[in-house]
């Protein structure tokens, strides 16, 4: 695949490959046990949902040592980040790659509307490996290596503001999936969705004068 992204729009998509999930690249070994961990995982998630599985029932599942399985993802918030790297991935490559609105072909607030929608849809496919990602530890949100991403894909669409960093900060906070979850049941996802879209749209209309 090309090392390249095109850089249509307001700012180069550059900047976002030195950002993005990367691939795991390791010995055939090594791959063999993750992905039997990973498929184990998957299984019991599925099965007892995530708050009804141990380290400790994966790690036999997979066959696997348990010094091993601790090594390699720490813990359930890790074990929930790998099963979902591939997800990611494939959200970002349709941000860089894709086509408009969510890809670069299409002009920022068509872009950062299309995002908070697929990201919604992405945290509703997946919402408790979400959850027990971004809250497995205190602020494991924000360590979380793709969130630097998002952050800095939203970040860059909103360059007009005067304070783009924060403002992406908030706008994330609305995507977390502990909120997300809530929310889908209070009010449920249509109205989400479109709180989200006119929080974006007055992102636009209330942007600070260039002149």
């Amino acid at each position: 695949m090309p090392s390249t992204v095109p850089d249509h729009g307001p700012f180069p998509q550059q900047e976002l490959l030195a950002v993005r999930t990367p691939e795991v690249k390791e010995r055939a070994d090594a791959a063999r046990n993750r992905n039997a961990v990973l498929a184990a995982a998957a299984r019991l998630f599925s099965e007892k949902g995530v708050d009804g599985v141990s380290m400790d029932a994966v790690a036999a599942a997979a066959g696997v040592g348990k010094g091993t399985l601790f090594r390699r993802f720490t813990d359930r918030a890790g074990l929930a980040m790998a099963l979902l790297d591939e997800r990611e991935r494939e959200l970002q490559e349709k941000i860089l790659r894709g086509p408009a609105p969510l890809g670069p072909d299409a002009e920022p607030r068509a872009r950062l509307r299309a995002f908070a929608a697929a990201y919604l849809d992405y945290v509703r496919a997946h919402a408790d490996l979400v959850r027990l990602s971004e809250t497995g530890t205190p602020g494991a949100r924000y360590r979380i290596g793709a969130y630097a991403f998002w952050h800095l894909h939203v970040k860059l669409l909103l360059a007009h503001r005067e304070d783009a960093e924060a403002d992406a900060h908030t706008l994330l906070a609305a995507l977390a999936a502990e909120h997300v979850i809530a929310m889908t049941d209070r009010i449920g996802a249509d109205r989400l969705a479109a709180s989200l879209a006119g929080m974006i749209d007055g992102l636009y209309g209330a942007s600070r004068s260039t002149s």
